[in-house]
């Protein structure tokens, strides 16, 4: 049973049409290498650089490790947590633990103890597996760890049947950033994955002629659902890259021929400030993918113009199952907005009263449909308050235009409120982007005893190029309005990164409340 609507057109939500439907759509994803392995056996499906696996491998891999996992008491509902870099090995694991009916935690490899820990303390995980890089930080818990090297080289005697899932049934517990308090569980069931699935194939119209080029960390749902789950669902195949380098990385493309990567737009920013002689091959790639952050206008027409490659970008949150909107494959493309509404969920623009603002006026971004999580694992009221109404709640600032694409203001929480008024870091970083000189911007606000806050900013240039604080406040004031224009501007050789590559600002906030270092 395909998760897709054979006679769906492109763009279209697929809709169970009666509860048993639904339910073996729903089991899909645990099926999902065995009924590839018996329509294409040898057809390829994933690579890491070390190994290949055709459709039949890989599915032989899935079950004699969900033989494995089930050796060792794991079954419907447990929690595995998985700390394990990119790899063909995690991939196996994540679907062996979806057709045990059991739920996937990724951890992020690069934790500390206490974090790693937190993470399978909080998730409750039964089981932890782990490489021997990462051993040492998840040991002396209360759960038990397992070397992944030892997993699979058991022999289980006993295949299992992949159980007919229910969809509110939990598969994939992610752990937001934690870039301010605990990190929180956001718990997404079958049936968030299988509908996510439907509307990414659809709405990128990917088929089994697509090979992904995964780029982004596997403990992220974008590199999961976009990169692995989607291509896998529709028939195309993953190569999973190494740790990505920028001078490298146009040399894997012209080596592996995919058709599409996602990245964030730090990954593009690189690309795009390579020396003018890095000339690749990028025919294979029918478009690249953009999300985790607003991307430039103007930098996604350089990317673009240099390498000929459509961007199509995006936008979405992992209580949302990563997407929301994004710019369509065919039709009209609009840098400089996240794109529609994918078909199948509901985006509304709210004020403060949470009612709908009209187009063109700024509000909270809310969404509903059913990719939006169920909520936060043990934290009622922190989901009821962003569950509020039925709608997601995103905490990000947005309007829509006058053809109905979204274009994101800014973070709820960024925003600079300066004598009253308000200031979105993101209208200035644009401004700094207009630069020629400018490879990344980032605007924070700093306390200002007069006015309550002040906008600065830190900007890394791009290489070869030059330009001074002054030059570039000056270039604001020509494009910004006075109570907008940067009081300070900091040079700087890079920006503080998330864990999935985002600039960091809670980290600027605290650099300048700790320190007067910079130049103005």
């Amino acid at each position: 049973m395909s998760v897709l609507n054979g006679n769906a057109e492109p763009g279209a939500y697929y809709e169970p049409q009666c509860p048993e439907e639904e339910n073996q759509m729903v089991m899909h994803l645990a099926a999902l290498p065995d009924e590839r392995a018996t329509s294409d056996p040898g057809g390829p499906c994933l690579a890491d650089g070390r190994r290949e696996l055709d459709n039949a491998t890989f599915a032989a891999e899935v079950r004699r490790t969900s033989c494995a996992l089930g050796e060792m008491g794991i079954g419907r509902g447990d929690v595995v947590a998985v700390v394990l870099p990119n790899s063909v090995e995690l991939v196996t694991m994540m679907f062996a633990v979806w057709r045990l009916g059991a739920v996937l935690t990724p951890v992020n490899p690069a934790l500390t103890k206490p974090e790693a820990q937190y993470q399978v303390t909080d998730s409750d995980a039964r089981l932890v597996v782990a490489d021997d890089s990462s051993l040492s930080k998840v040991e002396g818990g209360v759960a038990h760890v397992c070397v992944v090297d030892e997993l699979l080289r058991r022999d289980g005697a006993t295949d299992v049947t992949p159980p007919m899932t229910a969809p509110d049934e939990l598969a994939l517990m992610i752990y937001t950033g934690g870039t301010t308090g605990r990190p929180k569980g956001v718990m997404l069931d079958h049936a968030n994955l299988v509908a996510t699935a439907a509307m990414i194939v659809n709405w990128f119209e990917m088929t089994a002629a697509d090979r992904c080029l995964l780029v982004l960390p596997l403990f992220h749902v974008n590199g999961i659902m976009v990169s692995v789950v989607s291509p896998l669902v529709a028939g195309g195949s993953t190569v999973i890259a190494p740790r990505f380098d920028p001078n490298t990385f146009w040399d894997l493309v012209e080596r592996v021929r995919p058709t599409f990567f996602s990245a964030v737009p730090t990954i593009y920013a690189m690309l795009t400030g390579l020396p003018a002689e890095v000339q690749p091959d990028t025919s294979s790639l029918r478009c690249v993918i953009c999300g985790a952050a607003p991307m430039p206008a103007a930098a996604i027409r350089d990317f673009e113009d240099r390498y000929g490659v459509r961007i199509l970008e995006g936008y979405g949150q992992s209580e949302g199952t990563v997407v929301t909107t994004a710019n369509p494959l065919s039709g009209v493309r609009k840098p400089g907005t996240v794109g529609l509404p994918l078909p199948g969920q509901e985006v509304r623009v709210v004020g403060d009263d949470d009612e709908p603002v009209p187009a063109g006026q700024v509000g909270e971004v809310t969404v509903r449909g059913p990719n939006v999580m169920r909520g936060y694992l043990g934290k009622p009221e922190e989901t009821a308050e962003t569950l509020r109404g039925g709608w997601l709640h995103t905490g990000d600032l947005g309007r829509f235009d006058e053809d109905g694409y979204l274009v994101l203001v800014d973070r709820l929480k960024d925003m600079i409120i300066r004598g009253g008024e308000n200031i979105y870091p993101k209208e200035i970083e644009d401004a700094l982007y207009a630069h020629p000189a400018v490879l990344e911007a980032a605007v924070v606000g700093r306390p200002d005893p007069l006015f309550g806050e002040e906008p600065v900013a830190f900007v890394v240039l791009r290489p070869g190029l030059a330009a001074e604080p002054d030059e570039l406040i000056d270039h604001c004031k020509h494009v910004l309005a006075k109570y907008k224009v940067p009081r300070a501007v900091f040079i700087e050789t890079n920006l503080p990164r998330t864990s999935i590559g985002k600039i960091a600002k809670p980290v600027l906030r605290e650099h300048l409340s700790s320190t007067a270092a910079g130049t103005t």
